[in-house]
């Protein structure tokens, strides 16, 4: 099979890249990015004999259906202006697509994926992505769900934290600091709640969790629970769920009072000689800062929990995943685990293992023991905890 990767050259283009040709099944990589020395960008991470690279040229759409003609099956890890134009390029080629980004900006294409009989795979890394497999196979083992709670986030390992942040960068600072602008809706008691983005760092749902070898972690809300909760048939009846991002401790007494101050505003600051927002100035100023050092680990640190019965009896499941920088590649945790899931799904894409058309959702689309079984054999093993209530 032949796999096209969209924003090949980026962190999780390059991870998605060494999965691919690690993989038996895929005879060429095309890699599609207009960054300058593909070859040299990638080398000692992979095996470059089947990858192809490609600097797109002209209008985006058109190049970028140039390159799906070739494919069986693409990954798009472009930049997210650029999302439109790759699902047009996809639809008007019938070449499956696999994306990271949320599904809710191009919900409107669902009829043109359909009517071309395309398989659009949204919402497919680690979060959205993993976590939404792991609902899947939650569903399964209970026959009412009353309460979700789903937490991840991506941190230094404890000799890498430097105050006061204790954060560096392991993917993209501005869309880390552009999700500080999300709002967020759980559900409590049985009531929906609207949280808007300026309370993010400021509200009665910040908690901590305990994670082994690690102690506690900072959770704060930031995503549509019940969005997610809604697709699971057997979570009708939801009493309680949120989605939360994971921290060390500190993050939000850090982001509160800045961004009541307006540091993360997107709105140009006036006067000066540049149009230039806080939150973009941050992101420069802090960027630099915030690096890894080369034997420094991010890690990807991932919960979920389901409360719920079956049988008549009352049980909780608990999923928990972490994921580190792998020092011999350089390739980091977070990178890993966005780019590995896209790489799974768009080969079980090219194998017509999955062949609905239209927008897909790693929920209800992606076989999930076929799919975890596949992290597995990446070194990527989720720990499954079952409890019972007498």
């Amino acid at each position: 099979m032949k796999i096209a990767v969209l924003g090949g050259l980026g962190l999780q283009g390059r991870a998605a890249i060494a999965d691919l040709v690690a993989s038996a099944d895929v005879e060429e990589v095309i890699c599609v990015d207009p960054a300058p020395e593909g070859a040299v960008r990638l080398d000692g991470l992979a095996d470059l004999s089947r990858v192809r690279f490609v600097a797109p040229e002209g209008p985006v759409r058109n190049a970028l259906a140039d390159v799906m003609k070739d494919a069986d099956a693409v990954i798009d890890l472009l930049p997210l202006p650029l999302m439109r134009d790759a699902m047009l390029a996809a639809i008007e080629t019938r070449t499956p697509l696999v994306t990271t980004n949320y599904a809710k900006s191009i919900a409107d294409l669902a009829p043109a994926a359909e009517r071309a009989g395309v398989s659009i795979m949204t919402e497919c890394g680690l979060d959205p992505g993993i976590d939404l497999v792991l609902y899947a196979r939650a569903a399964r083992q209970f026959d009412t769900i009353t309460e979700i709670d789903s937490y991840c986030g991506g941190i230094p390992e404890p000799k890498a934290r430097v105050e006061p942040l204790s954060y560096k960068v392991s993917w993209n600072l501005d869309m880390v600091l552009m999700s500080q602008n999300r709002d967020s809706v759980l559900v409590e008691d049985g009531a929906r709640i609207e949280l808007p983005a300026s309370l993010q760092h400021d509200n009665r749902f910040i908690h901590q969790i305990s994670v082994d070898g690690l102690g506690l972690l900072e959770a704060f809300p930031n995503g549509d629970a019940p969005h997610y909760a809604a697709m699971i048939g057997a979570a009708g009846g939801i009493k309680r769920t949120g989605r939360y991002s994971l921290r060390w401790p500190g993050w939000s007494a850090f982001w509160a009072p800045l961004k009541q101050l307006g540091f993360l505003s997107e709105q140009s600051v006036p006067g000066l000689a540049t149009a230039i927002s806080p939150r973009e100035f941050l992101g420069r100023l802090l960027g630099p800062q915030l690096q890894y050092g080369a034997e420094e680990k991010d890690l990807c640190v991932m919960r979920n929990v389901f409360r719920g019965s079956e049988g008549g009896r009352r049980k909780t499941v608990t999923s928990d995943l972490i994921i580190e920088r792998d020092l011999k590649s350089g390739l980091f945790g977070m990178s890993l685990g966005v780019g590995y899931p896209a790489s799974i799904v768009a080969q079980m894409l090219a194998r017509r293992d999955i062949a609905a058309s239209g927008l897909l959702n790693p929920l209800t689309h992606v076989p999930d023991q076929q799919f975890l079984d596949e992290l597995t054999g990446r070194g990527i093993t989720v720990c499954e905890t079952v409890a019972w209530e007498s």
